[in-house]
């Protein structure tokens, strides 16, 4: 299947996105460094949630993919992101959508759900525990490890692990550099407690990124973990059980 790539403005800002099938609608937003294309095509997700009888609409974030790069930190940010997100909504005339987003993209999920809660039918948190109202550590040495001149100058294994996945999505280096330096602030365990549509939190049994699947669904009224045995942070995104249990999800909530 051809998944055109389209594109609108968001607020001056030109995002891209692809839209794909009929019935209720779902938003997919993809991690750091990452696309649609990577994050959702090919690992098989969208094939996977048309066959499911939905319509499947997945962006490009600032910076990311085919959509506008950007060089100033203060352009990034999960707010900022989740605004465009919303747009994208506004953009294509839908008012009620479940929304999946996997480790960045949980967190822009977690904040377009707070900032429109009657727009959100469900939200699945894929690639993000307990560490969503953590926050991030260490991004200033992914940063400078995105800036330097050839990842062999790249000491740091966890810098040199964004490193080697930005180079392998053919990713504009400066400009995830300029999002990873963007505010971090993470969800706070009073705001993440107010989600109350219905949550998947799916994370990895080997991830040593995301935090616990289970701590973050326990501060959240009307939630659900899922653990992906055995897979750890990149190689849960496809896992067949990961695409079930959200496959469950999305069929009995409310």
């Amino acid at each position: 299947m051809d998944y055109k790539t389209k594109s609108f403005n968001s607020d001056g800002v030109i995002i891209a996105y692809t839209d794909h099938g009929n019935g209720d609608p779902i938003l997919l937003l993809h991690g750091f460094a990452s696309n649609f294309v990577v994050n959702w095509i090919e690992t098989k997700w969208i094939s996977y949630l048309l066959g499911e009888n939905r319509r499947v609409i997945a962006i490009d974030h600032r910076g990311h993919g085919c959509s506008q790069k950007l060089y100033d930190p203060d352009s990034y940010g999960a707010i900022v992101m989740a605004q465009d997100a919303c747009r994208l909504l506004d953009h294509l005339q839908i008012d009620y959508a479940d929304v999946m987003g996997y480790s960045m993209g949980a967190r822009i999920a977690a904040f377009l759900t707070l900032a429109n809660p009657t727009r959100i039918r469900s939200v699945i948190f894929g690639g993000l525990g307990y560490n969503m109202i953590r926050g991030m550590a260490g991004t200033s040495l992914i940063a400078q490890a995105l800036e330097t001149r050839s990842i062999d100058e790249v000491k740091d294994s966890t810098a040199r692990t964004f490193r080697t996945f930005a180079e392998h999505t053919g990713s504009d280096l400066y400009a995830l550099a300029a999002c990873i330096r963007s505010s971090r602030d993470p969800v706070s365990r009073d705001d993440i407690s107010r989600i109350s549509c219905p949550v998947l939190v799916a994370v990895g049994t080997d991830d040593t990124v995301s935090g616990s699947a289970s701590g973050l669904a326990s501060l959240i009224p009307n939630a659900q973990s899922l653990e992906i045995r055995g897979r750890d942070h990149m190689k849960a995104v496809g896992d067949h059980l990961y695409k079930k249990g959200v496959s469950d999800f999305l069929a009995k909530r409310a």
